[in-house]
């Protein structure tokens, strides 16, 4: 039976994410972490002849997380323009996984219409902590796989 190498798993701080808005691309070089996710909300269907319960996908709720060190106003600001406007502002963000040291090489990952929810920072100050960060959330319209990771060079055996 082959199985995964241990040099071909993917770093997790190998790599890079970027924000565009409005035409303006500013590489989140402050973010600790970045999760989205497609969660895919299914029905039960059962049927009679058997006691199996099947799944039936009816949509997908796309949305993601994030943890940044305190270092940028883009957040506070697209919070104070929704405030002032009605209008939330839309963004997009592109994720990178690269790792050098594995064989399986780079997956990026298109976010497209990005919008915040939840809590968003406005001012931050405490003196329990030596580096402030600050965690968001966001939903997003559609995504893309700009890039794909390709297979392991080698497995191991047995």
């Amino acid at each position: 039976m082959s199985f995964l190498l241990e040099r071909d798993t993917v770093h997790g701080a190998a790599g890079t994410a970027v924000m565009t808005r409005d035409g303006q691309i500013q590489e989140l070089f402050g973010a600790k972490k970045i999760d989205a996710r497609a969660n895919i909300a299914s029905s039960d269907m059962k049927v009679i002849g058997t006691k199996r319960i099947q799944q039936k996908p009816g949509g997908a709720k796309l949305t993601g997380t994030g943890t940044m060190y305190y270092y940028t106003s883009a957040f506070v600001q697209m919070a104070a323009e929704y405030i002032r406007t009605g209008a939330m502002p839309r963004f997009d963000m592109q994720v990178t996984n690269d790792d050098k040291a594995s064989s399986v090489g780079a997956q990026t990952v298109a976010l497209y219409r990005c919008q915040l929810t939840g809590d968003i920072p406005i001012a931050i100050l405490d003196d329990s902590q030596d580096m402030l960060t600050f965690e968001f959330s966001f939903s997003f319209e559609d995504f893309e796989v700009l890039e794909a990771f390709t297979a392991p060079a080698a497995l191991g055996t047995e």
